[in-house]
């Protein structure tokens, strides 16, 4: 069988590269992309800049930063954790008067009908030549004189002092001119949270523990660990380094540097060596070549670094967008 052009449209096989053209072209379905080498960071470079270190640091977990750019990720999350925080205490100040005044209104409430029940009952007898006494018009103190002969004046006090004071009739809800408390409540059809149907959202209490930005674990300033490179050619400038494809070597064997090398942080030092230095001469010892002091497991720090472009290269480089998909 001969071979097909890419644009051919006379076989009967529906072929693997029309179905991901149509696909691409139709705008549904899932669209899986491997990555080259122009996408991924250099294992120099800072996690948040993308740009080579200057002054680099390293996380527990081997996450190289900018000194500069992760302490003002630091200091940035501090802030908003304090601004979340004073939110959410406002709100829960809010909510906490607002069950105050929901049980005043409840205790208020069963005063009144207390009051109205006891200002039923008649203890002195009836004048059958008088009208009755609910056609009798109340004003002033009249209504809770009942109350007075069978409770006493004292216990009416008390009652008396929970009870809103009035000053002649108060108008409803709907009486009197538009407030202006209430022309900032009016409803708005183009803001989410302004809607008529928009409900008050709950404010969560925010965590005050600050975390790394790639790992998501808790991160402080103290853990961060200075890292020092050890340069391919010690009369090259910065600038000049940025340029070169090789730029670092290994602090003990000087094997040169890159993406396809594991690299780790020996944190006395923090001189980076390769893991093939770590696992043949380093381990044996645990003594740091450096400077001389002694190592522990925690002291050695794996370095993240970025793919190498290569399928081969054990570093999963692949960018995937999820997309409708068309129900048959």
């Amino acid at each position: 069988m001969t071979r097909h052009g890419k644009n051919c449209t006379a076989g009967a096989v529906y072929t693997y590269h029309e179905k991901k053209k149509d696909t691409a072209a139709s705008g549904y379905g899932t669209q899986n992309i491997r990555l080259s080498r122009d996408a991924v960071k250099d294992f120099d470079c800072c996690c948040l800049s993308l740009q080579p270190c200057h002054d680099p640091v390293v996380t527990p977990d081997g996450y190289l930063y900018e000194r500069e750019a992760i302490l003002e990720y630091i200091l940035h999350q501090k802030k908003e954790i304090a601004r979340q925080m004073k939110a959410y205490e406002k709100q829960r100040g809010a909510r906490r008067e607002e069950q105050k005044e929901l049980q005043r209104a409840a205790a208020q409430d069963q005063v009144r009908g207390f009051l109205e029940k006891e200002a039923a009952i008649v203890s002195r007898p009836l004048n059958p030549f008088m009208p009755k006494a609910a056609t009798l018009p109340i004003t002033g103190d009249q209504e809770y004189l009942p109350l007075v002969w069978s409770l006493g004046g004292g216990f009416l006090k008390c009652i008396l002092q929970l009870l809103p004071p009035t000053d002649g009739e108060q108008p409803g809800p709907s009486v009197g001119p538009l407030g202006k408390d209430k022309d900032k409540a009016l409803p708005s059809f183009w803001i989410p949270s302004l809607t008529p149907e928009a409900k008050a959202t709950k404010l969560e209490k925010p965590s005050r523990t600050v975390t790394c930005p790639m790992s998501g674990k808790p991160l402080r300033m103290s853990d961060l660990t200075s890292v020092h490179f050890t340069q391919l050619d010690d009369s090259v400038d910065r600038v000049g380094l940025i340029t070169r494809s090789e730029r670092y070597v290994c602090a003990v064997t000087r094997d040169s540097l890159s993406n396809a090398t594991p690299c780790a942080v020996l944190r006395p030092s923090g001189a980076v060596v390769t893991l093939e230095c770590v696992e043949k001469l380093i381990r044996k010892d645990m003594v740091d070549p450096v400077n001389g002091d002694t190592l522990t497991e925690r002291d050695i720090i794996v370095l993240q670094r970025g793919g190498t472009g290569f399928a081969g290269s054990g570093v999963k480089l692949q960018a995937e967008m999820s997309r409708p998909v068309m129900q048959a």
